[in-house]
């Protein structure tokens, strides 16, 4: 998953999404921490469009990586860190 360009931009975006405040601008004063970021902004900060985006951030979801909640039209993207741990524990096994 990580060796390929698409895997290498879905490691980036759950880089990012780890401390979001430090790399997505707070929009209508939001903590991107406590809701999430939409895939606007994903797609804004890798310079791709945004379906591209939504996208990778759909796969991160399916595999359980990333947990969504819908807000008003939006669905903001937050990072599942246990299961992000047991899938890391799982790759260290030698899976």
């Amino acid at each position: 998953m990580m060796g390929t360009a698409s895997g290498r931009m879905r490691q980036t975006i759950l880089v990012w999404l780890k401390d979001p405040a430090a790399h997505f601008p707070a929009p209508n004063h939001r903590d991107p921490t406590g809701t999430g970021v939409t895939a606007r902004a994903v797609a804004a900060k890798l310079g791709v469009p945004r379906r591209t985006a939504h996208a990778h951030l759909c796969f991160l979801t399916r595999v359980g990586l990333l947990h969504t909640r819908r807000f008003r039209c939006r669905t903001y993207y937050r990072r599942d860190e246990i299961r992000i741990a047991e899938v890391a524990r799982m790759f260290e096994k030698g899976w």
